[in-house]
């Protein structure tokens, strides 16, 4: 018997099924709205409902745009190198490259990595749509921007094996210590990939 009126468990329910929410953080968020002004559960709900209504995938890269305009504004735009394509895993990955404000290239966003574990193949991801994006554009390099995963890693080497016969240049993000970080604090593969990645100092 639930001690909840349904709507209060229905909406624990809904929240504890989001990625890091458990159902303490669920139930928590849920008494936080219960008991907060109308307007701010009112504002939640119209973005939420908002996020699936107004928003789609971009036709060439799928990164994620407004459902009104089926090209992104990265592809869209005329400033941007058109020779050179950054593959990421997932929409986020192209924020966090674009706050850089280091590439001016394009991406394309495959929307996940292989996991054979997971069942998750080559048909599962975007990766027939890049080939057919290579084959169509004057595509000069591909970035391999996956995660230093197992399964980023997989990912990469499955897609360098196939685009490098292209006669297109394929690269992969550097790896290494980060800004700030302490040598003895770094972990065997971190110091490893740093020492690989070694560069002459100008």
């Amino acid at each position: 018997m639930r001690t909840l009126p349904e709507p209060v468990q229905n909406l624990v329910d809904a929240l504890a099924r989001l990625p890091g929410v458990g159902p303490k953080t669920a139930s928590r968020l849920t008494f936080y709205l219960l008991r907060a002004p109308e307007d701010i559960s009112l504002s939640l709900a119209d973005a939420l409902h908002g996020l699936k209504e107004e928003t789609g995938l971009c036709e060439t890269c799928f990164n994620i745009t407004r459902k009104d305009t089926p090209i992104c504004e990265v592809c869209g735009s005329d400033q941007r190198d058109r020779h050179t394509i950054c593959v990421v895993e997932e929409p986020m990955d192209v924020l966090a490259i674009e706050k850089t404000a280091g590439f001016n290239g394009l991406y394309h966003v495959l929307h996940g990595v292989l996991s054979p574990i997971e069942g998750i193949g080559p048909e599962d991801l975007k990766i027939k749509e890049l080939y057919a994006r290579l084959d169509a554009d004057e595509i000069k390099e591909v970035i391999l921007a996956t995660n230093p995963s197992m399964e980023g890693d997989a990912t990469a080497m499955y897609l360098n094996e196939r685009i490098a016969p292209m006669g297109i240049r394929v690269t992969r993000l550097a790896r290494g210590l980060p800004v700030g970080g302490d040598l003895e604090y770094a972990d065997q593969n971190t110091l490893l990939r740093a020492l690989a990645g070694r560069q002459d100092l100008d």
